[in-house]
Order: C-alpha cells, then structure tokens, then sequence
C-alpha cells in the first residue's frame, strides 16, 4: 500500500470512528494495519523508541562539535585568621578578609582522529584582601591554546562514533521490524473477528436447520416414518447447535474487542471486517527474501554492533593497562596588575607542557589475562555472528516458501468449501424426501463445517505468511521495493 493510499485509509477510518456508534464500521485488513500502525499502541511505544534513539545520535554529534563554556566563582569569600611569616622568623596570626573572583570561558573541541581534547580560552580573576595587609589585585589571561592527548591508550571518541554509528543504524531497523511486526499481530486480530464472524454465521444457520429438522422428525415420529432414536438425535444435535452459537457470540465479541484494542480504537466502537478472497499477484523469490533479509536485517546490525564493541573490548584490554603516556601542553598570555584596565597589558607569555608516563611494573598476569578473556569473547561473538546469519537466511528463505504454500493452500480449501457445502445442501434435501439417514446428513454438516473452518484459517496464514515475510525481509515483494519509513 502507497503512502497517499495509507493516508486515505486512516482518514476514512478516522472518519468512521466518529460515527461508529450509529453504524458498524466496514474495515479491511489493509485498513486495520495502516490505522493500527498510526495510532496504536505498540506502534507509538516504537515510534518513541526510535525517537529516543535518533535524540540520543543528534546529542552525541552535537557533543563532537565544538563546544563553548563560560564558568566563574563569584565570589568566593572568606574570613579567618592566618598565619604570617614574619621577617625575623616568627609566626604571627592575624586576622583576614579575602574575596575572590574570577571567570573563564572555554572553546574545546574533541580530535576524533588522534582522541585529543583541544582548546581556546580566556580567563579574568581579582583577588581583593581587606584589613592591616589590604590589596587588590588582577590577573588576566586574554588567550591560552592547549592540548591534551594520550599516547598508547585506546582512541575514546572514534570508538564511540563507531558504536554509536551502529546504534543507530540499529534503532532504525528495529522500529521497521516493530512496525511490521504491528501489521503481523494486527492480522492476527483482524482475522480472529472474521473466524469469529463466520462460526458465528455458521452457527446461526446450523441452529436454525437443526431446528427445523427437528420439527420435521417430530412429525414423522408421530406418523411413525422414524424411530424415537432418530427423534433424540436430532433433538441432542438442536441442543448442541444451540450451545455452539451461545459460544459463537462470545468469541466473535472477544475478538472484535481485542481488534478494537490494536487499532487504538475508544470502546463500544462497532467494527465490522471486510475479506477479500482475491490474493495479491506476485511472486516471493527465495534468492531474493535470502539477500534481502541479510540486506535489512535488524539482526544484521546487532550483529555489526556487537563485532565493534568486542573489537573495542580487546583494544581496551591491551592498551588500558599496559605502557602509556599523557601529554597536555598550551601557551598563552598573561598579565596582573593592582587594576583592571593594566591587567590586559605588558602581557608575558605562559607555556606549560607535561609528560605524564605510566609503566604497570607487577600485575601478576592481570593484563595477559584481561586480553584473553577480551579475545575469547570476541571469538563467541564470531560464532554467534556466523549462527544469527544463518538463521536469518534460513528464516527469509522458509518464509518465501511458505507464502507460496499458503497460497495453494486457499485455492485448494476454497475448492473443498464449496464442495462441503454443495454436498450439505444436497444431503439435506434428500434427507428431506427420506433418501438418507440421519447419520448421513449430519456427516455432510460436520464435512461442510470443518472445510468452512480450514477455508478461513488458510486466509489467515496466508496473510500471516504475507506480513512475516515482510517482517523478516523488511522488503515488499509486491511493490518490489524496500520497507522504509
């Protein structure tokens, strides 16, 4: 179904809801699908999930771009007595009165390449002592560039671009395989109020020819054409029918209330389901479902996910805990002064630049250990990479057979549903004229019941062989295109 065919569908659904108490509301399956993939609940719930997801991936790329920060202490104040060294050697406290000031604004970008952190800022602080030792003064630095870089440690941020990359990817394929997976239980529910509403129709009809057979040997055994056996047969065969139809309304009620329920539908909305028994024309190839579930698979991506977080895991391992390095430097200008408008002159360069080294000296093996274990789980993932492949082809390819087989399947059982119910009609008119047995007639009904029944229940395993495949493939073999949203 197209997008603008869907859109149409919703809105006459939409549109029938309002009126849906006054009269039924006439539903295809296709119908039911498009308004439960709109509005109900399961189809919310996922359209939430990728939401979150796709927020997540918009607020991790945001965070590898640069980043601008403004933060200050003002103030921070104090007062106590201090201890000051005197010039002839002693200590003398002396009271205290100090306030401090300052801001700094920072512009850091992360280096996805090399895993750095560089960075541009800008800083202005006063301090101000008041009492016997009273001063003021200003420190500025209008301009400092730095890095920091670590060596022989596992590179962070391209790690988690690729984890997130497949994340995403991930969510994605999942809401498709969600919303599919809508359309395969909401044929489910459509087709229990059709079963439903045929044993319902069904029943109404045996109840009403049980009854009249009934009335019809009652007077035969008054003019004894019968014998009382055949009178209580038919009379236990009325009580049953009748039961069957009692049965009969409450399934059909069930039904269409749990229908009501997956389209998102208020309740005591009257719904009324409408069967096509023509078939979409086209054929599932084998080949095809194989590639493309490969192809569109959420599976697939789990599968691609799971591989980066067991490659980063033995990276981690090795080079988390063995010989490493931190370098940060910067250079910048910097000037102080008794007031602010001299803090910004005879500014003075400042350059720092650090080597921090770690060496693990005794670990007692937890390194070599830590590795394996890493590389052992990377090995797991492998297998169970090479098996989630397989079954997904497996599953594509059974799923294009079974399509083709449910198809059969209806052209052969709605053959064997007329025939039943030909030979019902014909049973109970020679059983009229006294050319059958009792037993005979009611042989035929049980026949034309049971292929009634198998009738339907092909209908809907073709149409659950019809949404699976597309669940399992994320492609449409009837538009020949992939399933995107």
């Amino acid at each position: 179904m197209t997008h603008r065919a869907c859109s149409r569908a919703v809105l006459s659904l939409a549109l029938a809801v309002r009126v849906g108490a006054q009269q039924p509301q006439a539903v295809t399956l296709q119908d039911a699908v498009a308004l439960a993939q709109r509005q109900g609940y399961q189809a919310r719930a996922a359209t939430a999930t990728r939401d979150a997801a796709r927020y997540r991936a918009r607020a991790f790329t945001a965070r590898l771009l640069p980043q601008l920060s403004l933060s200050g202490i003002v103030p921070n104040y104090s007062r106590a007595i201090i201890p000051v060294l005197q010039p002839d050697g002693r200590t003398q406290f002396v009271p205290q009165h100090q306030t401090d000031a300052s801001l700094n604004m920072t512009l850091s970008q992360k280096l996805p390449v090399v895993g750095g952190d560089l960075f541009v800022s800008s800083a202005l602080a006063r301090v101000t002592v008041a009492g016997q030792q009273s001063l003021e003064t200003w420190s500025s630095t209008p301009v400092s560039i730095g890095l920091a870089q670590d060596i022989f440690r596992p590179n962070v941020v391209a790690w988690d671009r690729r984890e997130q990359a497949a994340r995403a990817e991930l969510a994605d394929r999942q809401f498709l395989e969600d919303m599919e997976n809508v359309a395969l239980q909401t044929s489910e529910a459509f087709f229990d109020v059709y079963a439903a509403r045929v044993a319902l129709d069904n029943a109404e009809k045996n109840a009403a020819v049980n009854d009249t057979l009934y009335k019809l040997n009652t007077g035969r055994l008054e003019v004894g054409k019968i014998g009382e056996n055949d009178l209580l047969q038919s009379e236990l065969a009325l009580v049953r029918a009748r039961t069957t139809l009692q049965s009969a309304r409450l399934d059909f009620e069930r039904a269409t209330d749990g229908l009501r329920l997956s389209l998102g539908l208020p309740a005591g909305t009257a719904l009324q389901v409408a069967v096509s028994t023509v078939l979409p024309d086209f054929e599932a190839d084998t080949a095809r479902a194989v590639a493309e579930a490969l192809r569109n698979r959420a599976a697939v991506s789990d599968v691609v996910l799971q591989d980066v977080l067991a490659r980063r895991r033995v990276t981690e391992a090795k080079l988390a805990s063995g010989v490493g390095a931190t370098v940060s430097a910067s250079f910048g200008l910097n000037a102080t002064a008794a007031e602010a408008s001299l803090a910004y002159q005879h500014l003075l360069e400042a350059r720092q630049f650090t080597l921090a080294v770690q060496v693990p000296l005794v670990q007692w093996g937890a390194r070599r250990d830590g590795v394996q274990a890493a590389e052992a789980d990377r090995e797991r993932v492998a297998s169970t990479t090479h098996a989630t492949l397989d079954q997904i082809a497996h599953d594509a390819y059974f799923a294009a057979l079974q399509l083709a087989q449910a198809r059969r399947t209806v052209a052969l059982l709605a053959k064997a549903d007329t025939v039943g119910a030909k030979r019902f009609e014909v049973a109970y008119n020679r059983y009229v004229i006294g050319r059958i047995t009792l037993d005979n007639l009611y042989i035929a009904q049980t026949e034309k019941d049971q292929a009634l029944a198998q009738f339907v229940q092909s209908l809907r395993g073709y149409w659950e062989a019809y949404y699976r495949l597309r669940r399992l493939t994320l492609f449409d073999f009837e538009t020949g295109q992939a399933i995107r949203r």
